[in-house]
Formats: structure tokens, C-alpha cells, sequence
């Protein structure tokens, strides 16, 4: 069974950076419909997804996942 990574901070880090769904979609390269999808937890991002989203934002992909209990 594959685990369900979570960016649970993505929405408060994207939010931030002053930038937009469409904003970071565009300055991430990645499909304008996945920023709304991961940040409410209904799409599982692939790895380069998140490597994406996290350069884009200027952090490491850890800053935006959920934290460990």
C-alpha cells in the first residue's frame, strides 16, 4: 500500500509568497488545474510535481508536506 503524501502547507506557503493558483502554476510549470487539486488533498502529486512547487516557492519539498505526529 503506497502512502498518501499530503502538502498540507502548500496553500499557507503559496499564500505567503503573495502568489496565486494560476501564479505558481505558471512559475511551477505545471498544469493550472493541479495547484486547486493538491492543495485539497484530492490529487497525489508525483515527486517532480512537488520538487516543482517547491522551487518554485523557494523551499524545500519538507516545507510543504504534513508534519510527522
Amino acid at each position: 500500500m503506497r502512502t498518501m503524501l499530503k502538502l498540507a502547507r502548500l496553500k499557507l506557503v503559496r499564500e505567503r509568497k503573495a502568489l496565486t493558483q494560476h501564479q505558481l502554476g505558471e512559475k511551477a510549470r505545471v498544469n493550472r488545474v493541479t495547484i486547486p487539486r493538491v492543495e485539497r488533498g484530492s490529487d497525489q502529486p508525483f515527486p517532480t510535481t512537488v520538487r516543482k512547487l517547491a522551487d518554485a516557492l523557494g523551499v524545500e519539498p519538507e516545507d510543504l508536506m504534513e508534519p510527522l505526529p
